[in-house]
């Protein structure tokens, strides 16, 4: 089963976009994230009705974080994203007679239903300040002290 990694996705252009103080374009973003501007386009329009990003057209027109970083939490950003699934395990439902099935489906779904709520609730007080933060100590241990391009892009 392939996993649903929107959400790293987008906070990896979003703390890309919160780098810079001037908009950035579908095509700069598709670059870095080694993927289509048609896909970046859609997952931000997402974000822009939630209001976490702006955009501008026009020369020198693109895409920009529109709060303050602090505000954004990564459940902000799991809504925008219309709530992906956060689970990649499940229950079998092939014998829904059978109950073995039942108290085994029983047991992991109390599991399961407690494992998501854990992880909003860790979501609702992680921002994309924290994760910027985080970001700049790791760009400081390893002695960059340029612009974070480097940081992401070392040469080789």
């Amino acid at each position: 089963m392939k996993r649903d990694s929107r959400l790293s996705g987008v906070l990896h252009v979003l703390l890309h976009m919160a780098e810079t103080n001037v908009p950035m374009t579908s095509e700069a973003l598709a670059s870095m994230m080694k993927t289509n501007p048609v896909v970046i386009r859609r997952v931000l329009a997402g974000l822009r009705e939630h209001e976490l990003v702006c955009s501008a057209k026009g020369h020198g027109g693109g895409w920009q974080i529109c709060r303050e970083l602090e505000t954004i939490t990564l459940h902000d950003i799991y809504l925008a994203l219309d709530k992906p699934t956060l689970l990649a395990m499940g229950n079998r439902t092939d014998a829904p007679g059978c109950l073995v099935e039942a108290a085994v489906n029983n047991a992991l779904n109390n599991a399961f239903q407690e494992a998501e709520t854990l992880l909003l609730t860790r979501f609702q007080h992680e921002t994309l300040a924290q994760l910027s933060q985080d970001f700049h100590q790791r760009m400081q241990a390893r002695g960059f002290s340029g612009t974070h391009e480097h940081a992401i892009f070392p040469q080789e």
